[in-house]
């Protein structure tokens, strides 16, 4: 038999205050037909004062635990995918470990940018498959709105808060890809790309900085190498865009998201696409569109989900997984 970490349930959290795009038209040269038109976002929730990313990983995780019919106590590992933890330490997975009143088993946090959650998954889908745990709490969160440079218009636009969570639980397969649970990933990166997307601060430099971007660089690296890490992560179980019943990408930009459905022959209407609610959530708009395609009652038991990212590194990647 084959051990498949297997989807137990979803959940995610949005903070309270909802932003326009109207509103940075009173703040920078901007206006919501130019965002609309080049982003396709339509509005993103920002954290409220004293609203940390571990304050919305605990929400997120509180709804997958209650959507898998399981208490903290059933848990074994907590994975967070963030760029933008609390505290420099300690992670911000400890912290959400407490605040759900877990004392048993481990967590730790990755950084992977808006890649994060794909490689969070990789990781806890090892040690579910390593028999090191049997059920994990992955969990994307975010507040990037603390990074912006509210005078760049061309990034303090394309940013919101948020966070998303699953819980996976180790079941017999058959090593097959009918299997549910994960049945492949990809991983990737390249650091020769850093400076098309990075944020200029850091512990060892004094600042915490502000996020940086060169658009059309981003585009270009994000529509070529989404679609190959798709494709690779299909061919390693013998399958190819023609099963895909689901592709969640990256909510990042709805033109990257069509040109990367286009090189991988999926159809849009087999895209769950929630950049227009929540704008770039980096590490939590995967689990979060995850939650809303399954709250929609478009992701169903047994569909072929292909979830892709990249971000920041840059470091980009896919899963594959049957729901």
């Amino acid at each position: 038999m084959t051990i498949r970490a297997v989807v137990k349930g979803v959940g995610h959290y949005l903070p309270e205050r909802v932003v326009p795009n109207a509103e940075f038209e009173k703040t920078i040269d901007t206006s919501d037909e130019w965002i609309r038109s080049r982003s396709g976002i339509e509005r993103r929730h920002f954290a409220a004062e004293g609203q940390t990313t571990s304050d919305l990983a605990a929400r997120a995780a509180g709804a997958a635990l209650a959507n898998a019919g399981l208490t903290v106590d059933d848990i074994d590992a907590i994975v967070v995918a963030t760029s933008t933890a609390d505290l420099t330490f300690p992670s911000a997975a400890t912290m959400v470990q407490a605040r759900l009143g877990m004392t048993r088993g481990f967590a730790y946090d990755v950084q992977a940018v808006c890649a994060g959650f794909v490689y969070a998954l990789a990781n806890a889908n090892a040690l579910i498959v390593s028999g090191q745990v049997r059920r994990a709490l992955v969990i994307g969160a975010e507040t990037f709105s603390r990074l912006m440079d509210w005078t760049d218009r061309g990034t303090c636009v394309l940013f919101g808060d948020g966070a998303g969570a699953l819980v996976l639980e180790a079941h017999d397969g058959s090593g097959t890809p009918a299997d549910r649970g994960i049945l492949s990933v990809d991983l990737n990166s390249d650091g020769r790309h850093r400076d098309i997307l990075y944020v200029d601060g850091g512990v060892s430099t004094g600042t915490t900085g502000h996020l940086r971007m060169q658009g059309k660089e981003v585009f270009r690296h994000a529509v070529e190498k989404l679609a190959e890490t798709a494709h690779t992560a299909l061919e390693k179980i013998g399958l190819s865009g023609e099963d895909v019943d689901w592709i969640v990408p990256h909510q990042a930009n709805i033109r990257i998201i069509e040109a990367t459905a286009k090189r991988m022959q999926v159809p849009m209407d087999r895209v769950v696409v929630t950049v227009q609610d929540h704008g770039n959530t980096s590490a939590a708009s995967i689990p979060l569109a995850l939650s809303v395609g399954v709250t929609r009652g478009q992701i169903k038991p047994g569909d072929l989900v292909v979830t892709e990212a990249i971000g920041g590194g840059l470091a980009w990647g896919s899963v594959v997984l049957r729901w």
